[in-house]
């Protein structure tokens, strides 16, 4: 999985790199058809805004994480997304599993109605 790492009003460190790499290489375990993930770190009026962005079975999924201090910030970033992914993940699961339609009637006596008994 390709993790594209992009600052703005940051110095990306290769500390701060290191991290990133350890936090979201971890999703790729859970979900193998990730290709990349975009995240952006921005400083904006003393606080971290940290922007996870990717692909997952043709649909754009995004999270982000917000804190004063920038690792914690994406920690929450990467929590987010796992659960915006795992979210997806469920509703394709269960698209498989659908109830197949009824096509005889439901009512017992709607039956016997029809049926001529004499």
């Amino acid at each position: 999985m390709r993790i594209e790492l992009s600052g703005h009003h940051v110095d990306v460190t290769d500390n701060i790199k290191q991290h990133v790499d350890e936090k979201f290489s971890k999703l790729a375990s859970h979900f193998p058809s990730l290709l990349s993930i975009d995240v952006i770190i921005t400083q904006e009026h003393g606080e971290y805004v940290v922007e996870a962005v990717t692909n997952y079975e043709s649909v754009r999924i995004a999270a982000s994480g917000h804190d004063a201090v920038m690792y914690p910030a994406i920690n929450k970033a990467c929590k987010k997304l796992d659960a915006a992914l795992k979210h997806r993940k469920g509703h394709l699961k269960g698209d498989l599993h659908k109830k197949p339609e009824v096509t005889t009637p439901e009512i017992a006596h709607e039956i016997i109605q029809g049926m001529e008994l004499r």
